[in-house]
């Protein structure tokens, strides 16, 4: 059966086993992610060749136009993208089931390169490509990620990649007596908590509620690290980082009003990226930026670690449209 039956354990875990030794492993695809996503309703979709698994998607369902959902593949699918005919085998198989929850249509962003050969393949197949088409703050997820490459390379080699203003924030903050450490336990999620909704209102910026983030600790403690930057018996700046797969991400950082000028964002960073080299992991995910300008603070910040390369362009939205109508209202929202 290629649909999961959520409540059979043993098939549970073959799936799962599959996402997770996959080379195309993504967090969001795992099945804890419908832990941290509770209030959107989850599919577990695969197919398989002589009895094993070969592709798979995990879609998470919600309503977003009417009773109309939105099934959305966050990162997915769980191969090899760049194959767009088992992808659409795949899509194949989840449609009866997606269709069947009212879902206008299937959205996949798979963090593959963009490729225009791609995108073409894609639309041959009869699917909507929302890439290069559409503004950057148009999407979903942000199609330029700052990606910083660590295959083969030294902390040192990493460490002189840096722009040299990066380079001398992290010193800076060495030099000023900023130290680090981390955890998982739920204090010190609180205190990045704290940090993070003063840094939202400073930049007068929607927050998550912390709730989100216990969820997204309970889900995947094994795999996450609360990173916390200390002053003087005062915590300035924190970061959460998940590391699944081939890569670290970098998901969320904060930092209070004071002390700023001591640069311990760049810091944690830099922790992040050597816990990163421990692993062996390919990559460290800055996540995504919606402006390619040094005016922009945060491209300016993720920019200086990933300098020279600077950002990675994906391929975007590939969504398999199943009503028009409430597609149409969907993107013009």
């Amino acid at each position: 059966m290629p649909i999961v039956d959520i409540t059979n354990q043993e098939e549970r875990s073959r799936y799962e086993r599959f996402i997770r030794m996959s080379p195309f492993a993504s967090t969001t695809q795992d099945m804890a992610w419908s832990e941290v996503k509770s209030n959107w309703l989850p599919l577990y979709v695969y197919l398989e060749e002589g009895g094993e698994i070969i592709a798979a998607m995990s879609v998470l369902m919600v309503n977003a136009v009417g009773d109309g959902k939105l099934a959305y593949a966050c990162k997915g699918p769980v191969c090899d993208p760049r194959d767009a005919e088992l992808v659409h085998r795949l899509v194949q198989e989840a449609e009866a089931a997606v269709r069947a929850q009212n879902a206008f249509v299937l959205r996949l962003d798979p963090e593959t390169v963009y490729d225009e050969g791609l995108c073409e393949r894609y639309a041959e197949l009869g699917y909507v490509l929302r890439s290069r088409n559409v503004s950057a703050k148009d999407t979903t997820q942000p199609r330029f990620n700052m990606v910083l490459d660590l295959k083969g390379k030294s902390e040192q080699e990493l460490l002189e990649s840096f722009h040299h203003k990066t380079r001398y924030n992290i010193r800076l903050a060495e030099r000023k007596g900023v130290t680090t450490r981390y955890s998982a336990e739920k204090s010190d999620l609180e205190l990045f908590h704290d940090l993070y909704v003063i840094m939202s209102n400073r930049h007068g910026i929607s927050y998550r509620p912390y709730g989100y983030f216990s969820r997204m600790l309970d889900a995947y403690r094994e795999y996450t690290r609360v990173y916390l930057a200390e002053h003087e018996g005062e915590t300035i700046a924190a970061a959460v980082a998940i590391s699944y797969g081939d890569k670290t991400w970098y998901i969320y950082g904060a930092s209070g009003n004071d002390k700023r000028n001591l640069m311990a964002p760049h810091l944690l960073q830099w922790e992040m990226i050597k816990w990163s080299v421990e692993q062996g992991k390919a990559r460290y995910d800055f996540g995504g930026v919606f402006k390619l300008d040094q005016s922009d603070g945060l491209y300016r910040f993720k920019e200086g670690f990933c300098h020279p390369d600077r950002y990675t362009e994906y391929i975007g939205e590939i969504d398999r449209v199943f009503d028009e109508e409430a597609y149409q209202r969907f993107i013009s929202q």
